[in-house]
């Protein structure tokens, strides 16, 4: 098998690969992450993911090269009763970390989360999308779980491995890993079409 390499420097992606007990290395993409006009979330998360594993190919091309990436898209009601979607970053600070969960609280939010695997130029990619319900949530056990967690490098201000899914009202997936940033389901099933056997 070729030298595999997850095109991240995520923590939380590292040790969800660790799972399926193959050896690989990582190797951090230098990407523009910004969000292009009139993009969805799901496209986002595709183009990302894909750009990810683009850039590391080209450093390493006789390498399989995994490149994830995940976006989360606040799905909210307004006063007139529309739904407007908005893209939800990594907050980076206590204060934005707030306004995230404050606007999510008693919300449905949409967590895209594109993968894609190349090998040799073969490009296989898709978008694994997981339903998010808030319950509603006080200023106070806002304050309590960040001040626990300080989740503020986490799309959404969360992590859903650890206090994060206390937040919840429910979760609607078929990849329970892929709300922590790898769908591990998704990618043993590109894996396997590039012949690596998990």
């Amino acid at each position: 098998m070729n030298k595999l390499i997850l095109a991240s420097s995520s923590v939380y992606r590292k040790a969800l690969l660790e799972r399926l007990q193959i050896a690989f290395d990582c190797y951090s993409p230098d990407i523009d992450e910004s969000l292009l006009e009139h993009e969805t979330g799901h496209q986002q998360a595709q183009r990302l993911s894909l750009q990810k594993a683009r850039a590391v190919a080209e450093k390493f091309p006789e390498a399989i090269i995994i490149g994830s990436d995940q976006v989360a898209e606040l799905n909210s009601q307004q006063a007139d009763g529309s739904l407007h979607n908005r893209i939800l970053g990594k907050p980076g600070n206590h204060t934005q970390a707030v306004t995230q969960l404050t606007a999510q609280s008693g919300q449905r939010v949409f967590f895209h989360t594109g993968l894609a695997v190349i090998d040799q130029g073969v490009e296989k990619y898709t978008v694994n999308t997981t339903e998010v319900n808030f319950r509603e949530l006080n200023g106070q056990q806002i304050e309590d779980y960040l001040s626990i967690e300080k989740p503020y490098n986490c799309a959404g201000s969360f992590k859903a491995e650890s206090l994060g899914i206390s937040l919840f009202r429910s979760v609607v997936s078929d990849d329970p890993t892929s709300l922590v940033g790898l769908p591990l389901i998704e990618l043993c099933k590109l894996l396997r079409e590039f012949g690596v056997e998990i």
